[in-house]
């Protein structure tokens, strides 16, 4: 601004000086004005002059500090970016460590899970507490992440700590039920997995397993009392010899799913008993029919070839002779053939057909009723399968379908029904098939005999003309 009004003041001048000079020649006075005004020209611009060097110096230093700014302001914004970058980086951080955080939370959840289903059930009251607090601390909003982690640490160190323990077996006090469903106190021997137990007063004594259904280690009993004895010394004294089963259980199970015929019949309910009485009906009706049959004499072709060779030569009562040797049925036909060999053919081929038509008719007889077992059976195992199916829902109502034990009376009485009338069935087709061919030999047989003898007869008719 003093520079501004400094120039104003210099035009003002030298207009004055130039309005000076116009007006020189007019008046005596502007000669003297001029010199005044130049006077005072010089004097502004010394004064310029000396103001101009301290401004400049003014600028320069104005221009450096500018400089130092920029330089500070530069820095300041490497320093800001810088920031920028290490907050990008920890807010990535963070988030990695959020994940882990996460990934080991639900880590510690699953080992909690997982250590409580391999745990021997003679062991869950003993760590029953420490599962409790670690599976329920991620729940708890009142403690913090790091308590969190504490309580669910303590149940790894817990599980370490057991499995030190284990190494050449460990003991411990515990509860278990007998066969009555009485629970005793006693000490318990956990060797790999077995679990030996023996009751403090000395009455309970064997392996220790979980039974379904049951929150209390049973108590398997021994068969050999001597066997009871080893297993209260081997807890007792920490030491010694116990039985032990390779199977670690599996093959007694195995043997308990073993039943008599009886037992498994009746799992099946009341519709077994027509199946099973339809198995003895076909089985009794087939024994009797094979006796029939087998006692139907059949003639071979040696006994048949004189009746035959008497009908070629006419001689009706030779015939008749060796007809009356020939026993069974085939006889009786053979011998109303002879007796009738004087009428037409069609008459004695009628009296031949009828007696083998009775004979069929005799052995066809009672074969229908284990055809009748054969196709009648399945229906009534489809029908005990029904009805065990009803059955299990029933139970499925009241238990619900939780406990698969509760529900099997149902599905065994299914699949027993089942399984016994296809065994009927199967059995009594093959009895029928087996009695129809049996039937039809002799059928067949006879008709081929006749056969024979009405050729031997056609052949001797001429001769009698």
């Amino acid at each position: 601004m003093k520079n501004f009004e400094l120039r104003m003041k210099t035009v003002f001048l030298l207009t004055l000086a130039l309005a000076s000079l116009g007006a020189y020649a007019e008046s005596p006075d502007m000669q003297t004005k001029l010199e005044t005004s130049l006077q005072e020209l010089s004097v502004v611009r010394a004064s310029i002059s000396k103001e101009k060097l301290p401004m400049v110096k003014g600028l320069n230093a104005l221009e450096d500090e500018l400089m130092t700014v920029r330089q500070e302001n530069q820095k300041i914004t490497r320093q800001l970016d810088s920031r920028n970058l290490d907050l990008n980086n920890l807010r990535s951080e963070i988030k990695t460590r959020k994940e882990e955080k996460s990934y080991i939370s639900n880590l510690l959840g699953e080992y909690t899970r997982n250590f409580e289903s391999r745990l021997h059930i003679a062991e869950l009251a003993q760590y029953r507490d420490v599962i409790d607090t670690a599976a329920l601390a991620p729940d708890n909003s009142n403690l913090s992440a790091e308590e969190i982690y504490v309580k669910q640490t303590a149940l790894v160190e817990t599980s370490i700590a057991r499995l030190q323990g284990a190494v050449g077996g460990s003991t411990f006090a515990g509860t278990a039920a007998g066969e009555d469903g009485l629970v005793k106190k006693g000490q318990v021997v956990l060797i790999g997995p077995v679990a030996l137990y023996a009751s403090d007063d000395g009455s309970l004594a064997g392996i220790a397993e979980q039974r379904l259904g049951s929150l209390e280690p049973t108590v398997i009993p021994l068969a050999d009392a001597g066997m009871e004895q080893m297993v209260r010394d081997t807890v007792k004294n920490h030491k010694g010899e116990f039985p032990f089963d390779p199977s670690l259980g599996n093959a007694r199970k195995i043997e308990e799913t073993k039943e008599t015929l009886g037992e498994h019949l009746k799992k099946g309910g009341l519709v077994v008993w027509p199946i099973v009485g339809m198995f003895f009906l076909a089985v009794g009706v087939a024994i009797v029919k094979w006796i029939q049959l087998a006692l139907i004499p059949m003639p071979s072709d040696k006994d048949i070839q004189p009746v035959l060779n008497s009908m070629l030569k006419n001689n009706h009562s030779a015939a008749l002779d060796q007809v009356s040797k020939i026993k069974g049925p085939t006889g009786i036909m053979l011998r109303s053939g002879v007796e009738h060999i004087a009428e037409p053919k069609d008459l004695v081929e009628e009296v031949m057909y009828e007696q083998m038509l009775t004979t069929r008719l005799g052995v066809n007889k009672w074969t229908s009723i284990i055809a009748v077992c054969a196709s009648s059976s399945p229906l009534l195992g489809l029908l005990g399968t029904v009805t065990g199916i009803i059955n299990t829902f029933k139970l499925i109502t009241v238990f619900g379908s939780g406990d698969v034990k509760t529900l099997s009376g149902g599905i065994s009485e299914a699949l027993i029904t089942t399984e016994l009338g296809l065994i009927v069935a199967i059995f009594s087709l093959v009895l029928y098939a087996f009695l129809s061919r049996k039937a039809r030999g002799i059928t067949d047989r006879m008709e081929q005999i006749a056969i024979l003898f009405m050729n031997r007869a056609t052949r001797t008719a001429p001769q009698e003309a």
